[in-house]
């Protein structure tokens, strides 16, 4: 960490290190095989957290524009993570009665994964994502209209000026993604009517260190929050919670709810949820360095668990290949070291990825089929927030005895 460098919310110095995950490439960068001679670029991988605002963070090595203007995740390729949305659209509606007369804005609306669940209840919708390819893919493919461009207050006066004050705004998975975490939330105020609600998701930061989710952290997080963070960073500009649920996805996360601060409506109910997590969080440890501090240690019981079982199976004349070139799955194989010594290959249902290799590791990675033609052993399920959903998918593979592996948070081969 350099001297000089602070907290992107509070512009505190920054002096405790939570981890180090060493040297890693961009996680969603994907060379392609004529590209891996040119070489990859990699940063310092390291999550620092602030003893004043209590929010962990990485340095900001590359821009977003670098990071999300040409993006290869889409969001659709995983059915349990379309399901999980269209709950989510189904019980917003019913608890807060947004109809045809109300605006849902998503704020990095990906392939249209979500919205198309309240466009097809005849709700306006309106989707702003900074990646062109993904969001020609929601407007052509499915419909949603979607502007090419990062969130932040200057968006939200643009859409204001326009007459597109959001009913409810909603942002998955995209608080982490802004290096500009003020800027951000200055333009949720802005874009948000008077009497409107927001809900935000994202991976929470006590699930990650109880759970040993080290895989969680790539460059293109910038943020890892707990509620204790994010409640004062709304807070500072006009706008409070009133509830919280604790989700299931992606090993363990948050679900926001706010509005603007100090307006009372009817269809606004707090709960006491907010207050109960926030007293959790603090029993936890979370406002304690010593708490992370600690996490760096469980970290490196686990490389050296995996690496043992892989260089076990090797020995053994077992072959072991890998499910789903997921990010988390980008930082695991370059912190533990894992190559094509390692593991035969990777595969991945979107064919953005196919034909392409695992950034920093060099693996390639194919279709899914690629499995039934080689009979592999282990099948390594590096998204393993979704293993269920993967196990149901490659069930065929019980058929010569493969047996499914998952690494965090520690490996477990799966009966």
């Amino acid at each position: 960490m350099t001297k000089t460098a602070k907290c992107r919310y509070c512009d505190e110095p920054l002096s405790h290190l939570m981890c180090d995950l060493g040297m890693s490439p961009l996680a969603n960068s994907y060379p392609s095989g004529e590209s891996l001679a040119e070489g990859e670029k990699v940063y310092p991988l390291k999550v620092w957290v602030c003893e004043s605002c209590l929010l962990a963070q990485l340095e900001e090595f590359e821009s977003p524009e670098a990071i999300f203007s040409d993006y290869a995740y889409f969001s659709s390729f995983s059915s349990g993570w379309v399901e999980h949305a269209k709950r989510y659209a189904e019980m917003m509606i019913d608890r807060f009665g947004f109809d045809h007369n109300s605006l849902v804005l998503e704020v990095a609306s990906n392939d249209g994964y979500l919205l198309q669940h309240f466009a097809a209840r005849d709700i306006p919708v309106l989707g702003i994502e900074p990646a062109a390819n993904i969001a020609k893919y929601a407007s052509e493919e499915k419909g949603i209209e979607s502007l090419v461009r990062f969130f932040g207050s200057q968006t939200a006066r643009m859409l204001h000026a326009e007459g597109h004050s959001a009913d409810l705004l909603i942002g998955n998975n995209v608080l982490a993604h802004v290096p500009d975490i003020r800027d951000f939330v200055r333009g949720v105020k802005i874009a948000l009517k008077p009497d409107g609600i927001f809900t935000f998701e994202f991976p929470h930061l006590m699930r990650l260190i109880e759970g040993n989710q080290f895989d969680t952290v790539y460059h293109e997080h910038f943020s890892y929050f707990s509620l204790l963070c994010v409640e004062r960073i709304f807070t500072r500009y006009g706008l409070e919670l009133f509830d919280v649920e604790e989700l299931a996805t992606h090993g363990g996360s948050l679900r926001i709810f706010g509005k603007h601060a100090g307006y009372e409506s009817d269809r606004v109910h707090p709960t006491g949820r907010v207050e109960d997590l926030r007293n959790r969080e603090t029993e936890f440890g979370l406002a304690d360095m010593v708490t992370y501090r600690a996490f760096s240690e469980r970290m490196k019981a686990v490389k050296r668990e995996l690496l043992g079982f892989l260089l076990g199976a090797n020995e053994r004349g077992e072959s072991v290949v890998c499910y789903g070139a997921a990010a988390k799955g980008v930082t695991l194989m370059n912190y533990c070291g894992l190559g094509s010594d390692m593991v035969d290959y990777v595969v991945d249902k979107s064919p953005h990825k196919q034909d392409r290799y695992m950034p920093g590791a060099n693996v390639a990675i194919h279709p899914p089929s690629r499995i039934f033609e080689t009979r592999p052993d282990y099948v390594m399920i590096l998204p393993w927030n979704i293993s269920d959903e993967i196990c149901r998918e490659m069930d065929g593979i019980r058929e010569w005895g493969g047996r499914f592996v998952v690494p965090i948070p520690s490996v477990k081969v799966l009966s």
